[in-house]
């Protein structure tokens, strides 16, 4: 019994088709071959035929009726097997010579072929006969054939063996169909259990592969990567919403007590409501900009700012920014130095190009101490554009790069210092939608930022 889930199958349906198309194939290819040997066949027959009429006229005109009648009687003497059939009558048909007894009776197509059944007194089998009536001058009747019983089973042969050869055609064209239709649901059913227990919750379920290297192992491989994705992003989700309770949780404290003291105090002190009010707004606008930064960071992930992409001149942007942090570099007694290419374009987001680098350079300058040296870097390379931010700051241990491009992530080192923990998330998000590679390197000492843009298409 087969089971209706194969019945129903996309497999088996494509398998019959296969299979009919194959067999439509076959069934051509079994029919010409049957055509082109079955008519090679005949034509040889009818050729004989033809040639044997051809030299019976000529005997005949060279040696008359008496000669006519000693080559047929001995041609017949010599036939032992009885394959050629000749018979000669004179006008009333009365039998001359020829190993046939009578006339056979036929329908005249006007072209003097015909076939005929004749009965073989020695093997009380009928033969078939294909035959020829020719007219000889002096109104003699002349037929001349061959016995076809042969060819005929030869013919029939070919024939059964075309039908088996379809037959069996079909029958392994359709078992072959089955099996493959069950092999096929048997991988694809491994898919649809593990994505139903991954959707009742089990989301470390993964897809198992069979180590074969086939289309199915590689289909369970990519959904495994983007499974792995998902649940990154999921604990990335997770993490963020435990940062924001965590790290606004704070600012918001400190507006609640600063406006409960507020309250308690004479309202006839307007400097100090006044003072109140700006500590307020200052706290607010930090919020507004971390939520500010939490969107940019959404939107840079999802890709929504890559239909904004126009043609951005690198080298100036870098310059521009670079000018913009030059004066709070040198507050701190910084060496600040950058060396841009010439004309370095790329495709991309200006503002949030702009704002990675910006980000940059503030860590740089928030955590190099005073008088150290801070480098910026344009540079035009075989695989594509490279902007880097050298610093000879503390640098951030290769165990924990990974760790600070994650959102609200901060090393111990710099809790007491101000800053949200969203800088380096930014620029991590802004280089994966411009397809850039971020490098976090030791740049001894220091560290040394590099985003490798990929190379610009022609």
């Amino acid at each position: 019994m087969i089971p209706t889930k194969l019945l129903r199958s996309s497999t088996l349906r494509l398998s019959i088709i296969h299979m009919a198309a194959f067999g439509l194939s076959v069934l051509v290819l079994l029919g010409f071959i049957y055509t082109s040997t079955a008519g090679f066949m005949e034509r040889q027959t009818d050729e004989t035929i033809n040639a044997e009429i051809q030299g019976l006229a000529e005997q005949y005109s060279q040696l008359g009726l008496t000669g006519l009648i000693r080559v047929i009687k001995s041609r017949v003497a010599k036939d032992k097997a009885g394959s050629s059939v000749y018979l000669l009558t004179d006008w009333k048909f009365n039998p001359l010579a020829g190993n046939l007894a009578d006339w056979p009776k036929f329908k005249d197509t006007g072209s003097g072929w015909f076939d005929a059944t004749l009965e073989d007194t020695e093997n009380f089998e009928p033969r078939r006969v294909r035959m020829r009536y020719f007219l000889l001058p002096g109104n003699f009747h002349l037929i001349v054939g061959r016995d076809v019983s042969e060819r005929i089973k030869v013919e029939r042969l070919i024939m059964d063996a075309l039908i088996w050869g379809l037959g069996i055609t079909v029958v392994l064209g359709g078992l072959g169909g089955l099996l493959t239709s069950r092999w096929t649901l048997k991988r694809i059913d491994v898919i649809n259990n593990a994505s139903r227990e991954i959707m009742r919750g089990e989301l470390t379920r993964r897809i198992p592969t069979r180590g074969a290297g086939d289309e199915f192992d590689r289909l369970a491989e990519n959904l495994n990567a983007m499974l792995d994705q998902i649940s990154k992003l999921m604990d990335g989700v997770k993490q963020v919403s435990n940062n924001i309770a965590h790290d606004l949780r704070g600012p918001l404290n400190r507006i609640r007590s600063g406006l409960e003291m507020s309250l308690a105090r004479p309202v006839d002190d307007p400097e100090h409501y006044r003072t109140v009010l700006r500590q307020t707004i200052s706290e607010i606008d930090n919020l507004l900009m971390t939520f500010n930064a939490l969107l940019t960071i959404a939107q840079a992930e999802a890709g929504t700012r890559r239909q904004d992409f126009t043609d951005v001149d690198l080298t100036s942007l870098a310059a521009d920014v670079a000018e913009l942090y030059e004066p709070l570099a040198e507050e701190k007694d910084l060496a600040f130095s950058f060396h841009l290419a010439p004309d370095i374009t790329v495709a991309g987001n200006r503002h949030l190009l702009s704002q990675a680098l910006a980000n940059l350079l503030d860590n740089a300058v928030k955590y190099t101490p005073d008088g150290g040296a801070i480098t910026v870097t344009l540079t035009a390379t075989p695989s594509g554009p490279e902007l880097a931010v050298a610093d000879t700051g503390p640098g951030i241990p290769a165990e924990y790069r990974e760790l600070v491009l994650e959102r609200f992530a901060r090393l111990e080192s710099s809790r007491n210092t101000p800053g949200s923990g969203l800088g380096l998330s930014l620029v991590a998000a802004a280089a994966s939608l411009h397809q850039a590679a971020l490098r976090l390197e030791d740049n001894a000492p220091g560290l040394r930022v590099t985003m490798a843009f990929p190379r610009p298409r022609a």
